[in-house]
């Protein structure tokens, strides 16, 4: 059996996202990272690769994050409830993560990342995706008998755009306000149920 990792991989994510958050991606250097982790340069560059290693994983891993509750909320059979579902569980990431989600709401990939985003990166995150595409998919053909680009965005525009423009709105607040999920849900009932058929 391995020994167990002397620096844990999420304190190290969790140095490279504080100094991205609070004095921009280039603090992020690698040295600086290992200083804000306690962990060694070498362990940095073993682990992860670079700098844009130990970038990708802070950002992907906050966006599993997110996908992680969303993904188990569309679970629901209802089209409707399984958009309102999914809506609710973005904005509870937001209140219990908010550092991930200040990461994913205030900066791409290519922000961080010098040479932005590779190939293995974007395959990544497509795959990433899929699954969330897939019940979008889900919900339109529901709803609407159809997924079609327009069928798609209109479902999208309920359950990503409005919880989006929503924490994105109170990202920097100290908490979410408590009215913001029913608030939100409400808006994005009105609007999935405008689609049904």
């Amino acid at each position: 059996m391995a020994p167990p990792r002397k620096h844990d991989s999420d304190v190290i994510l969790d140095a490279a996202r504080t100094l991205v958050l609070g004095e921009g991606p280039r603090a992020a250097s690698v040295a600086a990272i290992a200083a804000a982790s306690g962990a060694p340069v070498g362990t940095l560059y073993h682990r992860f690769g670079n700098r844009n290693g130990v970038l990708t994983e802070a950002w992907l891993r906050a966006l599993a994050r997110f996908q992680a509750g969303v993904l188990a909320a569309a679970a629901e059979s209802d089209p409707v409830a399984a958009g309102v579902a999914m809506v609710r569980a973005a904005i509870h990431f937001g209140r219990e993560l908010p550092d991930d989600a200040r990461l994913l709401l205030s900066l791409r990939p290519s922000d961080l990342l010098d040479g932005g985003p590779d190939d293995a990166f974007q395959s990544r995150l497509t795959g990433m995706n899929a699954p969330l595409i897939d019940h979008l998919r889900r919900i339109a053909r529901d709803l609407t008998g159809h997924d079609g680009d327009r069928e798609i965005d209109a479902v999208s525009r309920a359950v990503v755009d409005l919880p989006y423009a929503a924490l994105r709105r109170h990202a920097h607040a100290p908490t979410l306000p408590t009215w913001l999920d029913d608030d939100i849900a409400a808006a994005a009932r009105t609007l999935l149920e405008s689609c049904r058929v």
